[in-house]
């Protein structure tokens, strides 16, 4: 075949997964798209089963398995983090502020790219750090495109209400005062993966001295761009 690499049991499975890119498959089908011998095709199939790379339909029929995906959005986070650098960078020097990338995990969110202000009053917020999804900019972000049922939980106990979720959807970005701590600001928005779903928050954050009660009038359009850049770089890299 012209797409041999020369080890034919990953050439055969390769066969097997491309096939089912199309859609749910019978072991006939597989046989009929591939051009394997039956026994060949149902002992990979079910191998891949195994591995999670491969799964059953409620009719029996084999289908993509769900480490496929998980793999996909690993490599869309690692394509995120190898972007976010540059950008977050960008955005503190347009700003003056430090600028964060989160993304949601679990009832969390983790910090998980950071751009500090070069000197005078921070608001350090490290790599790695964990804060609450119950109050801030980027809690907001991270919830307020969630489905209605995680949406409604999330926001027992929260610092912002439903109402003002609905008005972070409608501008695309939101601002805290004070919500997460006394004294700092902040302004988010979100970045959306291929599939346009909402995969993590960038945020611009500082005393409430420098960024106003206002926040969102003196950095939104920057952090906007700063999301936009960031969800391009994921479509231009991941399909979907």
């Amino acid at each position: 075949m012209d797409n041999s690499s020369g080890v034919g049991v990953l050439d055969k499975a390769a066969l097997v997964l491309s096939a089912l890119e199309s859609g749910p498959a019978t072991l006939a089908g597989l046989v009929a798209a591939t051009g394997l011998a039956r026994p060949t095709a149902h002992r990979l199939a079910v191998a891949l089963e195994h591995h999670r790379m491969v799964a059953r339909d409620m009719q029996g029929r084999f289908i993509l398995g769900p480490r496929l995906a998980e793999l996909a959005a690993a490599a869309g986070e690692d394509r995120l983090l190898a972007t976010a650098g540059p950008v977050l960078t960008h955005l503190r020097d347009v700003t003056g502020e430090s600028a964060q990338l989160y993304r949601r995990q679990g009832d969390m969110r983790i910090c998980v790219a950071a751009a500090e202000r070069l000197s005078g009053l921070r608001d350090t917020v490290p790599v790695g750090s964990t804060l609450t999804m119950k109050a801030g900019s980027s809690a907001q972000i991270l919830m307020a495109w969630e489905e209605p049922e995680r949406l409604h939980r999330g926001l027992q106990g929260a610092r912002f209400t439903a109402t003002a979720l609905s008005g972070v959807r409608r501008r695309g970005w939101a601002q805290s005062i004070g919500e997460r701590e006394p004294g700092v600001a902040s302004v988010s928005a979100p970045v959306r993966g291929p599939s346009n779903r909402v995969v993590a928050a960038v945020s611009v954050s500082g005393p409430i001295e420098r960024l106003t009660r206002h926040p969102g009038r003196m950095h939104a359009q920057a952090v906007i761009d700063a999301a936009g850049r960031l969800s391009e770089a994921l479509r231009r890299g991941g399909g979907a």
